[in-house]
């Protein structure tokens, strides 16, 4: 035994999972929101409020529920699993019936002190569901007909129900984060090419509903989709949005217009420059070199978890921490793609930048789970 691991053992048991937190992933979490306070203090005009105050609060809040989730052992939160999917339904279940309705939508629970939105929290309820599934799930019978219809209905479920919201941002991450994790536990590969397909016609039919009694989508969303497809088609309507975040991003440059100096944020030319466009304010003030870093800090968070999963023996751990990376890279590769025009706008936030409390309070205990997980595996 090394003169380190010995002076580790000699730590108390609580101290020393302290010590076994994986620190590095700790800070770069740290610095991601740490630009989003920059950022949200720039688009108030160099106030920390309304905006950036409230962020650091909740940030501060969810380091500390973060940290407690790591110091609880991991079986617990396996054994959590399918009690934490169950709430998670009875709440989008709730905001069905007395949910806040807010640009639209009914999606929130107004707590009095805070909004809460339960498809935030679905994201990774079904996650951890999942992972608990194929734990328990022997390898033999991952591929096999019953064991794969079941995970599609447990991913379905809440799919169809936030799609009822309406929230085709959430609804589309839920079903390629449950296939993921399908993927990844081993299910065969020639189920998802049956699904491609299906999703090609499925698409065909969406488009095939427009105008009609049983149209499939709201007409918002298939303006969204116009606008896509050509913003210049409505460049003071539907296409607003996307036509002001490229004007933000190309005038930003390599170097950017310099803090605080971005004129489509400061002049409110960018529509949800707090909230889904805050990346295109950051382009603007920080150019080509800020947004690129950005970029830089959530590989490095996507890369610390496939890491932390090789290395851990326990497949529910494993699965897990692959589970909750694969979710952040969905947030921040949606949001970036939506606000370039690469995707249709949909209404995912940058994880930990935008404004929001439920989206970050959920994504920070995530990765308490992890690091639970890496403090508890086995050594």
């Amino acid at each position: 035994m090394s003169y380190l691991e010995y002076t580790v053992k000699a730590v108390p048991t609580g101290l020393r999972k302290v010590l076994y937190l994986n620190w590095p992933l700790a800070l770069l979490l740290t610095a991601v929101a740490s630009i989003g306070f920059l950022m949200l203090y720039s688009v108030a005009g160099g106030s920390f409020t309304p905006w950036a105050e409230p962020q650091m609060k909740r940030f501060a809040l969810g380091f500390v529920a973060m940290c407690l989730v790591a110091l609880v052992p991991i079986w617990f939160w396996r054994n959590m699993a399918t009690l934490a999917y169950l709430v998670s339904i009875l709440l989008l279940v709730f905001v069905e019936l007395f949910g806040t309705v807010g640009m639209g939508a009914q999606r929130w629970i107004d707590l009095g002190f805070m909004r809460l939105q339960p498809s935030e929290l679905t994201k990774i309820t079904l996650v951890m569901f999942l992972a608990a599934y194929y734990d328990w799930l022997p390898m033999r019978n991952t591929s096999r007909p019953l064991w794969v219809l079941l995970p599609l209905l447990i991913i379905l479920l809440p799919t169809f129900m936030v799609l009822k919201q309406p929230d085709l941002g959430t609804a589309i991450l839920l079903v390629t984060a449950g296939g993921l994790m399908m993927f990844i536990a081993g299910v065969h590969w020639i189920y998802f090419g049956v699904v491609l397909a299906l999703a090609g016609g499925a698409i065909a039919a969406v488009f095939q509903s427009r105008g009609t009694s049983w149209q499939l989508l709201q007409d918002y969303q298939f303006r969204r989709i116009d606008t896509f497809i050509d913003p210049s088609t409505d460049p003071l309507g539907a296409g607003y949005h996307i036509t002001q975040a490229k004007i933000a991003m190309g005038s930003g440059g390599w170097t950017g217009r310099g803090f605080m100096q971005g004129t489509q944020s400061r002049l409110n030319f960018l529509p949800e420059k707090h909230t889904d466009f805050i990346f295109n304010t950051l382009a603007e003030e920080f150019g080509f070199i800020g947004g690129f870093s950005l970029l830089i800090l959530y590989v490095l968070v996507l890369l610390f978890c496939i890491v932390s999963a090789m290395q851990n023996r326990d497949r529910f751990s494993s699965l897990l921490i692959l589970g909750v990376g694969l979710t952040f890279f969905l947030f921040f590769a949606v949001n970036m793609s939506m606000v370039m025009g690469m995707a249709p706008v949909v209404g995912v936030p940058l994880p930990l930048v935008s404004y929001g409390g439920s989206a970050m309070l959920v994504l920070m205990v995530a990765f308490g789970m992890v690091q639970s997980a890496h403090i508890h595996r086995p050594r």
